[in-house]
């Protein structure tokens, strides 16, 4: 995830430190009481089409590396973020 950023949405596929491959979001909002997190889940529910509740941070609410929980499988979100 990168706050603050002057264009919020979705970056490319990449692959992670651990070999995991992850997806960079940009958000507008700063790391501050939680609106960046607030924010990722907003963006990601609106663009898979899914309500908020379905999208959540397992872990990293405090880094800029999140896993997240989405009641969908891995090909279906590449589907619906068109890559």
């Amino acid at each position: 995830m990168t706050p603050r950023s002057a264009n919020p949405g979705f970056g490319g596929w990449r692959a992670g430190t651990d070999g995991r491959e992850e997806l960079e979001v940009r958000v507008s909002e700063a790391p501050t009481d939680g609106a960046a997190n607030s924010a990722v889940i907003k963006l990601l529910a609106k663009a898979l089409g899914v309500p908020r509740s379905d999208v959540d941070i397992v872990s990293g609410h405090a880094s800029r590396h999140k896993r997240i929980a989405v009641a969908l499988d891995a090909d279906e979100v590449r589907r619906r973020l068109g890559n």
